[in-house]
């Protein structure tokens, strides 16, 4: 290239033909930076300004390009070329930036920082040259200034403000200090718009700082008033990134208007003042110490409750202990102890036998049952096996239609009226919901883990932050994974699950023991002990936990559905075993309930894609969930004993009239309309907001109404448990109580609402928070805490809320 005091020199330049030759004027000028230079450029002449400055090793320095052109006319652009070692940046002016529907906005005032080619030595003087020129004939004037940045490198913990526009972008670099592997990079505004987007780059040329190409290359997301990018240091290597900043021609990418304006060929369109304010601050990220307390915080919580049910199970199991004891020394000794340690360091050795882990107690008892179930097996013939054991063998005989008519349609029914079906086949007909929801569990979750693991392998790659919906201000990453303390917090649904899981296990061995032995008390007395239902709702609670986890690897509006629909599950689950508990003969199938829950899920999926603003998806909706509380409302009421067919409706009429006008007579099931009564007005409540409201989180408002459901029948139940002069024994109340208060705190952090994919990423970002709790967990991970305990403890109150029947003749336990 020529030295800074080259003079002025011409060149002859010729037309496409070649036969007419034009001499065209090029002057080079030294340059001088914060000087305004004020010139005229046609196509005869062509300017060319030539800048030096010194560049140091350990100090970097930013140069601005401003440039101010005049005319609006697209035939007198001129085109600016800036030559540095390295690195070429060109642009023209006035610069036109496209839109949506290819819309021309242009822009007559640009700013450019320039980018710094890296030098080898201590110090060393860097010659740019900033070319100007144009094809037009005519005159063009423009003004071109030169200066240096101050406050080109962040510093951490520092807030830096700064202006940007479309034309105007900026970017800073940030060098990583010692001992940092992690930082944080926030950027804020006061203003709403002009709709931005922030991107982490290399320390390489050329930046990309335009709206058209900062998705390039690097990390990016859109923002309004709130941005953050969690950045380490490993993928780095020159320990140093760029911070770019640039201003959106349009607000569409960010939820903001996108005004109308005729579409022409070449019309250009004034965008107006787009100018935004922020501010930027660079902060470094929790350190692998926070991470290790977080994990132990998290494991800490939740082995707590094994311990304690450990420690119950002691308490409970101490009577059968010493029985344990004495059958222990009359083995060896043939007598029998007055006390545990009469025998001395024997004694202790039996007695020490209580104090076996939990986990292994439950173990030898399986074992045991199970040898007892097979040696059971053995004994019976082929015919009589479980294996041929059907709810059909059972009700052969002719008048059995009848009976149930009979029995069902008593004004005052009890537990033994509806409990008369063999144990073995009801047994086997509620062990099919845990055996159908383990398979649907695998068939969902394989999916699943592959679909999320494609989408944080494309949010690395792409470096689109636009993809997930994270709470980008306590988003700890780990390995691959963006948001590591989302996922961790899931691990108490999954680890009382299997709690839940084994405390079920065991009451279902010592009943089936029980029954070995012929106990009266469980033969007879008591609800009926079916615990399919309690393995199915175990179980539905670990996949909460594992698909919640998924969802949350990147959490957006196509994979919603993992982490909602095993909560439909749950609640649907909850409900079928308190009807069980009292019917236990004419429950649902597992067959026909899992087949409702998928129109649950599969309604969801249907409001969310096509229910926002949709009139007649709401109006559909409304009326099918009128028609289906009315038509449940009938099942309950008459015990299943009615027909739906094409004389439905004149029995209606028929009963409306005889029992209603004729007689004026009362409801025979007091109790049940009451209940069914408060639902569907609960029921019909809601289809009327959704119909006026049209919520746009159906799956929210669709899970509202599963919930509503569940208490309203369970404080029902409670209330005619009490009624009928049962009550509730200390364990069941602790956990009523306790479960209620935790519930309460988990719904206050659930509507913290740090995040949504109901709106755009940028309006999502609005509502993030820093991390509140250990400086890991922030308020959704809060809520994944306490809903996995409240979730355990409600699964307990149905466990034992019934305990007090256990010595209560089933004929004297009333259904309601």
């Amino acid at each position: 290239p020529p030295t800074p005091s080259q003079p002025l020199c011409k060149k002859t330049v010729r037309s496409g033909g070649g036969a007419v030759g034009e001499t065209k004027s090029v002057v080079q000028k030294d340059a001088e930076f914060d000087v305004t230079y004020n010139d005229t450029v046609t196509s005869e002449n062509q300017t060319i300004y030539a800048f030096n400055h010194t560049v140091s090793r350990n100090k970097t320095e930013g140069v601005r390009l401003s440039v101010d052109v005049l005319s609006q006319d697209l035939d007198s652009t001129i085109l600016f070329v800036v030559r540095q070692k390295q690195a070429v940046l060109s642009f023209q002016v006035p610069l036109i930036l496209r839109g949506l529907y290819q819309r021309k906005y242009p822009y007559n005032h640009v700013g450019r920082t320039l980018c710094q080619p890296p030098t080898r030595a201590a110090s060393e003087t860097q010659y740019f040259f900033v070319d100007v020129s144009t094809l037009s004939s005519q005159g063009t004037n423009y003004q071109l200034r030169v200066s240096r940045v101050e406050s080109f490198t962040l510093q951490t913990d520092k807030k830096f403000s700064f202006t940007a526009s479309p034309s105007q972008p900026q970017y800073f670099k940030y060098v990583f200090p010692d001992g940092v592997d992690t930082v944080i990079v926030k950027v804020n505004s006061d203003m709403t718009f002009p709709c931005s987007v922030m991107s982490i780059q290399d320390i390489q040329c050329p930046v990309y700082d335009l709206d058209n190409n900062v998705a390039f290359i690097g990390m990016y997301q859109t923002m309004t008033k709130k941005g953050a990018i969690t950045v380490q240091r490993k993928d780095f290597p020159s320990n140093s990134f760029y911070v770019v900043v640039v201003v959106k021609t349009e607000d569409e990418a960010c939820g903001g208007p996108l005004r109308f304006y005729p579409l022409r060929p070449d019309e250009l369109i004034d965008a107006g003042n787009r100018s935004k304010v922020l501010d930027v601050v660079v902060t470094p990220a929790i350190n692998s110490k926070v991470y290790v307390m977080g994990m132990l915080f998290c494991l800490g919580i939740f082995f707590s409750f094994y311990l304690l049910t450990f420690l119950m199970a002691c308490v409970e199991n101490k009577r059968y202990g010493l029985v344990l004891l004495v059958l222990c020394t009359h083995v060896f000794t043939g007598k029998t102890p007055a006390s545990p340690y009469e025998y001395g360091s024997f004694g202790e050795l039996c007695f020490l036998r209580l104090k076996v882990s939990f986990l292994f107690d439950i173990l030898s008892y399986s074992l045991l049952y199970l040898s007892e179930r097979s040696l059971d097996s053995v004994g019976r013939s082929r015919q009589e096996s479980l294996s041929s054991v059907e709810e059909d063998d059972y009700d052969t005989l002719d008048d059995i239609n009848s009976d149930k008519n009979i029995v069902r349609t008593k004004k005052f029914l009890c537990v033994a009226d509806l409990a008369r079906k063999d144990k073995r086949v009801l047994s086997k007909k509620y062990q099919i919901y845990f055996w159908n929801i383990a398979t649907i569990a695998v068939f969902y979750a394989l999916p699943v883990i592959q679909l999320v693991i494609t989408y944080q392998t494309v949010v690395n790659v792409t470096g689109n932050q636009d993809i997930c919906y994270y709470n980008f201000l306590c988003a700890h990453p780990l390995g691959a994974l963006s948001a590591f303390n989302n996922i961790l917090s899931n691990l108490g649904y999954v680890m009382l699950g299997l709690l839940f899981l084994l405390i079920v296990l065991k009451r279902d061995i010592v009943h089936n023991r029980a029954l070995v032995r012929n106990d009266l008390n469980a033969l007879e007395c008591g609800i009926p002990k079916h615990f399919g239902l309690f393995y199915a709702m175990g179980t539905a609670l670990m996949m909460e936990g594992l698909l919640s986890a998924c969802y949350h690897v990147c959490p957006n509006y196509t994979n919603f559905q993992f982490d909602t629909s095993f909560m439909y599950m749950i609640a649907g689950l909850c409900m079928l075993k308190l009807y069980q508990k009292r019917h236990p003969d004419i429950n649902a199938s597992a067959y026909t309930a899992y087949a409702c829950l998928a129109a649950v899920i599969f309604f969801s999926v249907l409001g969310v894609v096509f229910g926002k603003g949709n009139t007649v998806f709401w109006i559909i909706f409304s009326v099918i969930h009128i028609l289906a509380t009315l038509l449940l409302s009938t099942q309950l009421y008459y015990m299943g004993r009615w027909r739906l067919d094409s004389g439905v409706l004149r029995r209606m009429v028929y009963i409306i009239y005889t029992d209603s006008i004729r007689q004026c007579s009362g409801p025979m099931y007091i109790d049940r309309m009451v209940l069914l009564v408060m639902g569907n007005i609960v029921n019909w409540s809601l289809a009327a907001y959704g119909l006026i409201e049209r919520p746009n989180d159906f799956a929210s408002y669709l899970l509202a109404i599963a919930i509503c459901n569940l208490l309203l029948y369970f404080a029902f139940y409670i209330i005619m448990k009490l009624r009928s002069g049962e009550r509730i024994q200390c364990l069941a109340l602790v956990c009523i109580l306790f479960t209620a208060v935790i519930w309460g705190f988990a719904l206050y952090f659930f509507f913290q609402g740090l995040s949504t994919w109901q709106k755009t990423p940028a309006e999502s970002r609005e509502h993030n928070r820093d991390c509140i709790l250990l400086s890991f967990f922030d308020d959704h991970d809060i809520w994944h805490f306490l809903s996995s305990i409240a979730m355990f403890g409600s699964f307990l109150v149905l466990l034992t809320m019934d305990d007090d029947l256990d010595t209560v003749q089933r004929d004297k336990i009333y259904v309601f």
